[in-house]
């Protein structure tokens, strides 16, 4: 299974459709579960949150929110792709040669124990959902440029991923790859 993160700013630079077409044709023969970032949803939570200061705990939630209604998005776009809201769904659904969409589940997701934090946004979401559906793959998507001699700590420092991704896949099983959406070269993985 292969899990690709897109990054919410692709919504907004135009980038998402083009993506969803490279993830069909790259990826045709595999399982695929793509994990929308937050975007312009994500976006309002922080100023919501900046202008009536309520708690962490709130945003996260609301942040999941946003996750799911980009969800929607992508399957507007792509119907033939199936949103799944579990890990159990996801692994029972693997084998039917969808592409999948995660619409995160937050009572999953407040089971498995993780902060309520501006540091753990979609990325590590997505990394959690990679090693929780022993995924081969994490692929992460972004508008930014990205410098293939970076390591994933000065991704992090510079903001391109989260603060809590290197911690999250400390002990990952899967390969990483950090790729800008403008990619004329997508990975290749084992699977294929």
């Amino acid at each position: 299974m292969i899990v690709v993160k897109l990054g919410g700013s692709l919504e907004q630079s135009g980038a998402l459709l083009d993506c969803l077409q490279q993830i069909e044709q790259h990826y045709q023969n595999d399982s695929v579960v793509i994990v929308p970032g937050g975007g312009v949803f994500a976006d309002q939570v922080r100023m919501a949150q900046v202008r009536w200061q309520f708690d962490d705990r709130a945003a996260h939630v609301m942040a999941l929110l946003a996750m799911q209604q980009m969800a929607l998005l992508i399957n507007g776009l792509k119907r033939q792709f199936v949103i799944s809201e579990s890990v159990a769904d996801i692994k029972a659904r693997a084998a039917t040669g969808k592409i999948l969409i995660w619409s995160p589940d937050i009572n999953e997701l407040d089971n498995a124990g993780l902060t309520a934090s501006w540091d753990i946004t979609s990325d590590s979401l997505a990394a959690w959902l990679a090693s929780a559906a022993s995924a081969s793959d994490l692929i992460v998507v972004k508008s930014a440029s990205i410098d293939p001699g970076q390591n994933l700590a000065e991704l992090a420092a510079q903001g391109t991923i989260d603060n809590a991704f290197c911690a999250t896949v400390q002990d990952a099983a899967f390969n990483i790859h950090i790729i800008n959406s403008q990619t004329n070269s997508w990975p290749k993985t084992h699977l294929i």
